[in-house]
């Protein structure tokens, strides 16, 4: 009797794929996403393999998958397909059902996957930093000028916010390293691979210009947004250390014109016009830009909230607001939301793309 290849579909991946787009079961497989795509290598060529894959639930050939951190969601692929499947938005709910299912510990991960978890998620910070405040012994708004040390001590405050950013490091690394044990599964190994190191310079110019985005013809508008956005979260995350070097060397709260505070301002300008674009975009132009999942709306809603909230806590201070605050604690919650459940997001969503583009280049040759 001739062996027989048992299919076991996974049906929370087609629930997750056909929440992103119902009509995906539509591919005929003409192949035209994998033909118009100029992302897609000619060794591995996608879409149209992991559309398969998705159609029978075949999670275990789309988890560790490296081609689908390959694909940008441009729309080059939709504009072309006869079926509106929109095969963009596929690869996107796997890339997001992949970060999720490398993070750890497993309920955050469901905290985050669904909006009627929202309430939990945010509830989880503010009982963190609660109770971190009342064990400092400053629970209370302070009188005289605006002071946000004598509310929430700067020992305490960078103590525990290095303290937990590190625990989220350590949580991401397990979860890239069981990633790139499955990468290594998928992807053969040729003769002669290519070490880490240089695998990062040859996606150098990919992270510090994002240029595949140049290569997309449907969003090229997607590149200024997205670069906004990442530079401006870099700048913010040097200002931060800078601050809790400050504040350790008693040198805060920093002065209107201080350098590092110019810096501060200059990247929430900078993250205002990158989530305003991706907002205004994801609103205006829905078939072009394709379907924004919840996480796509949490990540830019949260940034933008955290930008806002950092200008108005900054105003607050120099103006001696009565709200500050109450506006501070608020901006507080978002910080630790943010950093707390990063590898839980579309953060995670760059972490685990610059890994699988690293990878990728490991195991491709490249002539001098």
């Amino acid at each position: 009797m001739r062996d027989m290849l048992i299919v076991e579909p996974d049906i929370d991946l087609i629930r997750k794929i056909k929440t992103a787009n119902p009509s995906f079961k539509n591919c005929i497989q003409c192949g035209n996403c994998s033909v118009v795509c100029t992302l897609s290598p000619e060794d591995r060529p996608f879409p149209r393999k992991e559309m398969i894959y998705a159609s029978w639930g075949l999670s275990d050939k789309l988890v560790g998958n490296a081609n689908i951190w390959q694909c940008y969601q441009c729309g080059d692929c939709t504009q072309y397909c006869p079926r509106g499947v929109r095969p963009s938005d596929i690869l996107s709910a796997l890339r997001e059902y992949n970060y999720m299912y490398y993070a750890r510990p497993r309920f955050m991960a469901k905290i985050l996957g669904k909006p009627a978890f929202l309430p939990i998620a945010v509830l989880i910070p503010v009982i963190i930093i609660s109770l971190i405040i009342y064990a400092a012994g400053t629970f209370r708004i302070p009188e005289g000028p605006v002071n946000y040390s004598r509310f929430f001590p700067h020992s305490w405050l960078n103590t525990t916010f290095t303290t937990i950013t590190l625990a989220m490091v350590v949580i991401t690394m397990s979860g890239i390293k069981k990633f790139w044990d499955n990468l290594r599964k998928h992807f053969p190994s040729p003769q002669k691979t290519t070490s880490i190191f240089k695998s990062i310079l040859r996606i150098r110019k990919e992270i510090v210009l994002h240029s595949s985005f140049s290569e997309c013809k449907t969003q090229r508008s997607r590149k200024f947004a997205h670069l906004l956005v990442f530079y401006g979260f870099i700048l913010l995350l040097g200002v931060t250390a800078y601050a809790i070097y400050a504040a350790l060397t008693q040198r805060y709260p920093l002065a209107l014109w201080n350098p590092a505070k110019i810096t501060g301002n200059l990247a929430a300008i900078m993250l205002f016009t990158g989530t305003g674009i991706m907002i205004y975009n994801r609103l205006a132009n829905k078939s072009g830009y394709g379907k924004s999942s919840y996480s796509d709306w949490l990540l830019l809603i949260s940034l933008f909230l955290l930008t806002l909230s950092g200008v108005m806590v900054e105003m607050a201070r120099f103006l001696n607001w009565t709200s500050a605050y109450f506006i501070y604690f608020v901006h507080l919650i978002l910080v630790w939301f943010i950093i707390i459940y990063a590898p839980y997001t579309k953060f995670g969503h760059f972490i685990y793309r610059t890994v699988a583009l690293v990878f990728i280049q490991s195991r491709t040759e490249k002539s001098n």
